[in-house]
């Protein structure tokens, strides 16, 4: 019996990621990784900081295109090393 509410659960979740997907301006984490110019990793990581909003269906977050601008101004890499004055 579990099966039958699991399957039921990740068919829904794919009825509900389809129709979000055909909504204007929701973008996978993958096409946000490809605007950005950076991992799918580094995408979630920023979901997972609240630095990027997303909605979360099942395994996936959609992201609106709109949002991609509170990320965009962010630096890249690591942060200098101080140098120590001596």
């Amino acid at each position: 019996m579990a099966r039958v509410c699991q399957y039921n659960y990740c068919f829904l979740a794919r009825v509900l990621l389809n129709y979000f997907a055909m909504l204007e301006g929701y973008l996978t984490t993958k096409e946000v990784a490809e605007k950005l110019g950076v991992s799918v990793g580094r995408v979630k990581q920023l979901v997972a900081e609240k630095r990027l909003p997303a909605i979360k269906i099942g395994n996936t977050n959609l992201v609106k295109e709109e949002d991609l601008s509170l990320v965009e101004d962010r630096l890249n890499g690591r942060p200098p090393k101080a140098t120590s004055k001596e």
